[in-house]
Order: structure tokens, then sequence, then C-alpha cells
């Protein structure tokens, strides 16, 4: 039988307790890293009314985050050894900067929590098209003014192809060198008004036009 009301309001704030401590209460152990500040991550609910995320998909990507991150905090140093370890196969490290980059470029201290790690990853896995096209801008406009220049694009590309390494088919044998061929077949489509830029617009106008590009983009939803 049901308790009494106030058994049930006491059971209710319990069982909020309980979720909280699920995302916060472990954080920075005795194995904690680097500045002793730990952070303490938003309420369950909040995040997943903030994100498109739910509660258990939140508890599934908080447990890895705080097994490499034990301070709720990470910073460009970890976030390249976490994402080293997906790409084992090449170098990883130069894509991942430009990936933290877009991550925190509205931080000063070089580091993100668990909240903007969550936030940006249901941007890029859960979002509309024009989100995920805002990031991929983002991630090539490596100077943030709004333009995308030829020599941006190729260090990114170039970056793509070091991350990939092997797994490319057929097999790359000088990165650079294919991603300059990349960029050189492209960047001019994309640049509708040839004047050496690329602006959020035309690659809006660009991707709007594939059908194939457009779906690819639904892979990058994250399966939990």
């Amino acid at each position: 039988m049901p308790g009494s009301p106030a058994t049930m309001k006491t059971r209710k704030k319990n069982d909020k307790k309980a979720e909280i401590e699920d995302l916060g209460g472990v954080l920075g152990g005795s194995g904690a890293i680097g500045i002793g500040i730990r952070h303490r991550p938003e309420e369950l609910a909040t995040l997943a009314a903030k994100t498109r995320f739910t509660r258990k998909e939140i508890q599934m990507i908080y447990r890895g985050f705080k097994q490499e991150c034990p301070t709720g905090y990470v910073d460009e140093d970890a976030f390249k050894h976490i994402f080293s370890q997906f790409f084992p196969q090449g170098d990883a490290s130069q894509y991942a900067h430009y990936v933290f980059n877009t991550i925190k470029h509205k931080q000063t201290s070089g580091r993100i929590n668990f909240e903007e790690f969550l936030t940006i990853l249901s941007n890029i896995s859960r979002g509309t098209v024009e989100d995920k096209l805002q990031w991929v801008f983002g991630l090539y406009d490596l100077d943030g003014d709004g333009l995308i220049s030829k020599d941006e694009m190729l260090d990114v590309v170039g970056s793509i192809y070091e991350m990939l390494g092997r797994y490319t088919t057929p097999q790359i044998i000088e990165p650079h060198v294919a991603a300059r061929e990349h960029v050189d077949r492209i960047f001019h489509l994309i640049d509708a008004n040839k004047d050496g830029f690329v602006t959020i617009d035309e690659l809006v106008q660009w991707c709007s036009k594939d059908e194939h590009l457009l779906r690819s983009f639904d892979t990058l939803d994250t399966v939990l």
C-alpha cells in the first residue's frame, strides 16, 4: 500500500538525492588529478532538460567522464588522451586540439566541465542538421573570424588524414599531400562567390545539395 503523503515526499527527496549522488557524489576520489578544485555537476533532471539525452544516457556518459576526469574538469591534454583511444591507428592529437577548441571557445580557464562536454556532445550527436553544420563550421574556422580560409581547411583536413592513419582506403602514404589534393578539389566548389573564403551560408548551401552528405550527419548520433 502506498505510504502517507509525508512518507511519499521523503521517498521522492531520497530518490532525487540518489540521482544527484550518482552524478556528483563520486567526483575526485583519492586518485584525483590536476587542480584540487572539484566540479559538482548539475542535477540529473536539469541536464536532461538542457540536452537531448535521457537520464539513463547521461548517467552512462558521466561514468565514463568521471573515470577519465575525476576532478570534474577536462583540459586539452586529458581530452587528447581520451580522443586518441578511439583512433589508435593514427595520430589524433592535432584533430583533438581543433575539436577541443570548439568546446572551450567561450572558456578562459582552458578546461571544460561535464555540463559543457555534455552540451556539445548533445548538439553534435542529437542536434539538428543546422546544429551540426554550425559545429562543423566552428571546427574549420580556426581563428573564429566567421570565415574559413583555404589554409584553415587544409590544416583541419590534414589532421583528419593524420588521425585516420592506415585505416584510409586506399592507404595514404603522405597524408598532407592527400589533404591538399582534397582541399584543392572542393574548396572552390564551396566558395560560391570566389572570394577565397567560405562563410556559414556557403557551407550550408553546398551541404544542402548533397543528400549523401546530409544523411552522413545521422551517423553522428550516439547509440548508448
